[in-house]
């Protein structure tokens, strides 16, 4: 299995740079099943204090996992999903003909 993650958007004050709030996706693949996971991380004024236009992707998911983003349980829970698809405990449909 392959997990990905991704940061999709910045919100920033315009003022200062200031990111505010990160919108995140992790995405994980095995074959043909896959699962995906978006959500936010968010923090008050003042922190983090890099300057926007020096930000990198690496940069910033180091600051959601160290924000209250737990990696492993994200993953874990995508390692549970693809594992659910994989060996289905429920189905739906009927057993009849509806001719």
């Amino acid at each position: 299995m392959t997990t990905t993650w991704n940061i999709s958007q910045l919100d920033h004050q315009t003022s200062d740079g200031f990111v505010y709030q990160v919108h995140w996706q992790a995405t994980a693949v095995d074959g043909e099943h896959s699962a995906s996971i978006y959500n936010t991380c968010s923090w008050s004024d003042g922190t983090p204090t890099v300057a926007y236009d020096q930000l990198t992707q690496e940069t910033v998911l180091g600051w959601i996992w160290a924000n209250g983003v737990d990696k492993d349980a994200v993953e874990a829970s995508l390692a549970a999903q693809i594992e659910a698809q994989k060996n289905p405990t429920t189905a739906t449909g009927v057993p009849w003909s509806n001719t």
